[in-house]
């Protein structure tokens, strides 16, 4: 644990860079336009300069040991491989593990950006003194990582978390998946645009699709005590309870962080989860059900990636 490392959190439009100290702690940042359409070799270019930048605020005699990298998925963390994201076709099937390994002359880890942040929520975040913890990460879609004894549990297949695809109505709304009335369909950003849309035009019907909210605007509104949107995410709290209800009856975890920017919306979320999971699983497991808000916020994936650089060190 005595190195130096950085965490890399590559997203669709930016990637945010921390450098971390040996108490795993970002002491210096950097931030810069992903333009994944530019290909894998400008992107790593970028992100060896940003590190090469980071590097001059390290003490005298440190230097930095290893990187992890997280990106949006599928990723194999196996191969090292981004395989198809979406909106980042320039980086479709790229071997960025070894491609970055290779430029800096470090070890790289890579992973999907919902993984590392549970592990740096679990390591650092929410999820201390937690054997095991279920990170909901709620934005764009709706995902999940697992982890149990610090580790990520990945299922056969590296699938495990597709919560945001778990039924919990048949005759609901139809998903972009194919299936209906998924978790995503009730909570992801978009669909709480097309909830207050649809609950507005019921109230007025002057009300034009020009003037849509986006998620964002409506977590704002309903902290401001707009009804509308206080309903629409009263009803995308109460089906992220009804997740964690199955999820807990299944896998017997107590601890359930949410993270991501719906999730910004706190306790107008959180509380309905709360009440709705009761409803939904018994109450031996219900009473020990914790919900709780992530603590790190864009913290957790880059110190997430943190922690994969130092288990890289140690695998070697």
């Amino acid at each position: 644990m005595n190195d130096w490392v950085i965490g890399v959190d590559l997203g669709r439009t930016k990637i945010a860079i921390g450098l971390i100290d040996l108490q795993n702690r970002i002491v210096a940042r950097s931030r810069l336009a992903t333009q994944s359409e530019d290909g894998p070799s400008a992107v790593i270019e970028r992100i060896a300069q940003s590190v090469a930048e980071l590097s001059t605020q390290l003490p005298d005699g440190a230097t930095i040991a290893a990187l992890g990298i997280c990106s949006p998925g599928p990723v194999d963390h196996i191969a090292g491989l981004i395989l198809e994201p979406h909106e980042m076709e320039g980086l479709h099937n790229s071997p960025l593990r070894d491609l970055l390994s290779i430029r800096l002359g470090i070890p790289v880890s890579i992973d999907h950006d919902a993984k590392s942040a549970a592990l740096g929520e679990y390591h650092y975040g929410a999820g201390q003194g937690n054997r095991a913890m279920v990170y909901i990460v709620i934005g764009t879609g709706v995902g999940a990582a697992i982890v149990v004894d610090g580790e990520v549990f990945r299922g056969v297949h590296n699938l495990a978390g597709e919560v945001g695809h778990i039924t919990i109505n048949r005759d609901g709304a139809l998903c972009a998946c194919g299936s209906r009335g998924c978790v995503e369909t009730y909570m992801s950003g978009p669909w709480l645009a097309r909830r207050y849309a649809h609950r507005r035009l019921r109230a007025d019907s002057t009300y034009a699709s020009d003037q849509a909210a986006t998620g964002e605007q409506i977590t704002r509104m309903a902290q401001q005590g707009e009804p509308l949107a206080i309903q629409v995410l009263e009803e995308a709290g109460s089906a992220l309870g009804v997740a964690i209800a199955s999820m807990a009856m299944i896998m017997d975890i107590d601890r359930y962080v949410i993270g991501g920017s719906v999730a910004k919306a706190g306790e107008l979320l959180l509380a309905p989860a709360r009440r709705s999971m009761v409803d939904y699983s018994f109450r031996s497991i219900s009473s020990h059900i914790q919900v709780v808000a992530s603590s790190m916020s864009d913290d957790a994936p880059i110190l997430g990636c943190g922690w994969q650089a130092r288990a890289a060190l140690r695998s070697l």
